[in-house]
């Protein structure tokens, strides 16, 4: 073997040995994330209380009667565990597998607009909370008292326009003590879709923790009326 096919064969392998390294680096790099990223049921720092635009959802899911006769203006979409450093836990491992008693399915039906969003809310959110079902939707019921929704946007029957900005302005106007930086508004294009409120683990107003902001456009958002 000449001494140039010498170097071009300690060449490849020291290139197959580096490959390998990197793989497995990597492998245990996913392994390392995604155990940090398991879920458990009452570990995190504060809730995200969601508060749906009825007339937005219903304009693309007219589907949905249960929701959509009603003239519903915001209605709970959820209440869910946030971490302070950005990100959720969902759909955390709980006893019984997630099916919802009796009781608990009746006090969720007097908080939410729709049967079928029930389920959804508490399995990937209820779950994580570290609360029974019945005593979840009792926090969620909490939390949604704890937050009034601006005279001017109490279902109106025409719709209107008003910028992102002018929503947060209005809903603390109601709302004293709502953090400044503890209300985000999220939008479909520029049509309102939600208004998101940030609260500690006891329900009290406190600021949104990494990675929740506003989706909106810089512009003024159409606010379908209620039907």
């Amino acid at each position: 073997m000449s001494r140039c096919d010498l170097r071009r064969q300690v060449l490849r392998v020291g290139l197959s040995l580096l490959l390998a390294a990197t793989l497995s680096g990597a492998a245990q790099a996913r392994h390392h994330h995604h155990a940090e990223a398991a879920a458990v049921a009452g570990q995190f720092d504060y809730y995200l209380l969601s508060l749906s635009w009825s007339p937005s959802y219903c304009l693309t899911h007219p589907e949905d009667q249960q929701q959509c006769t009603r003239g519903y203006g915001f209605v709970l979409h959820g209440l869910w565990p946030q971490n302070d450093a950005g990100g959720y836990p969902q759909s955390c491992a709980v006893a019984g597998g997630g099916e919802l008693p009796a009781p608990a399915w009746d006090y969720a039906r007097t908080l939410f607009p729709s049967p079928k969003l029930i389920q959804h809310e508490w399995e990937r959110h209820g779950s994580c909370s570290g609360m029974d079902a019945l005593g979840y939707f009792k926090t969620a019921d909490r939390a949604l008292a704890a937050v009034r929704v601006p005279a001017v946007l109490e279902a109106p029957r025409s719709s209107r326009f008003m910028t992102a900005p002018e929503i947060v302005a209005a809903f603390r106007a109601a709302n004293p003590a709502l953090a400044p930086d503890g209300l985000v508004v999220a939008c479909r294009g520029d049509e309102l879709s939600e208004v998101r409120v940030c609260l500690s683990r006891e329900l009290a107003p406190r600021s949104c923790g990494r990675g929740v902001r506003n989706s909106c456009p810089d512009v003024a958002l159409r606010i379908p009326a209620a039907r």
